[in-house]
């Protein structure tokens, strides 16, 4: 059963089943990280399950580890319940890894614990070997293929090589297209040389005009502030006529509530005179 696999791998501790009775996150953190390391012990899961999210993390890490590196498919929700479950998932890596050690010659009964400590399974590596072999085997066919085809274009290219290399040499025809180059290429640099000399042009013209700005700008706020602290000279008159505007604006509020008030005094007599008439 998973125990005595477990024991026969080399673990260092005894366990049972009594421990998965309940919930017991840190001794099936604690085999899956000693399983991943006896896949490939150059491996870089962390170790750290003290938070719910660096738990669910290690459960996908060592997942998706074993779905890589041993095509091992891991459930796991039962893995994070770790209970008896979490075994169930726990005995499809050791029974690899059992099988691998038997399939090697190495008996259970016969391994002593000191043996069992020394035993290194690197199946990971194995793969990875498997896997880059895999890869250049394919490289080489693709590169035999494309030389194959190179070389069934020779005949026609020795022939065009050898007319290139009779052909006789014409030295003024070379000196006239290198000239040309030349030519071109200084003709570019003269273009550059332009280019960044109506940089700088530009650059100081902006300059000058910020400074103009920030000029302006000071002498605006300079006049601001000098009519800011000097009072109009139409200002007393200002006053004076709101403070009269004020007051007749008060007699004419008093004068047209007297009047609305006579209005309604004048309604109420009329309507009384016809009542009586009536």
């Amino acid at each position: 059963d998973f125990t005595e696999m477990m024991r026969a791998l080399g673990y260092p501790r005894l366990i049972s089943m009594e421990n998965f009775h309940t919930p017991n996150f840190m001794l099936v953190s604690e085999v899956l990280l000693w399983l991943v390391k006896r896949y490939e012990p150059q491996t870089d899961i962390p170790p750290d399950v003290e938070t719910e999210q660096d738990r669910v993390f290690f459960i996908k890490a060592v997942a998706q580890f074993m779905a890589t590196k041993a095509h091992i498919k891991l459930n796991t929700k039962k893995l994070y319940q770790a209970d008896g479950y979490a075994v169930k998932e726990l005995l499809k890596v050791t029974s690899v890894l059992y099988s691998a050690m038997n399939t090697k010659g190495l008996e259970r009964a016969d391994m002593s614990e000191e043996d069992s400590s020394k035993f290194k399974f690197d199946l990971g590596s194995k793969i990875a070997d498997l896997k880059a072999a895999r890869q250049l085997a394919s490289e080489i066919t693709s590169k035999g293929a494309s030389l194959f085809d190179l070389l069934g274009k020779e005949v026609e290219l020795r022939e065009a090589r050898a007319e290139s290399i009779a052909r006789p040499l014409e030295i003024n025809e070379a000196e006239k297209m290198m000239k040309i180059a030349i030519d071109s290429v200084l003709e570019q640099v003269q273009k550059t040389k332009d280019m960044l000399n109506n940089v700088a042009l530009d650059e100081a013209n902006l300059e000058a005009k910020i400074e103009k700005r920030k000029l302006e700008l000071e002498r605006s706020q300079k006049r601001l502030q000098t009519l800011q602290s000097v009072r109009p000279a139409f200002m007393d008159e200002y006053e004076k006529i709101e403070e009269q505007l004020q007051k007749q604006y008060s007699s004419y509020l008093e004068k047209f509530r007297n009047l609305t008030y006579m209005q309604q005094l004048l309604d109420d007599h009329r309507r009384t005179e016809q009542e009586m008439f009536e």
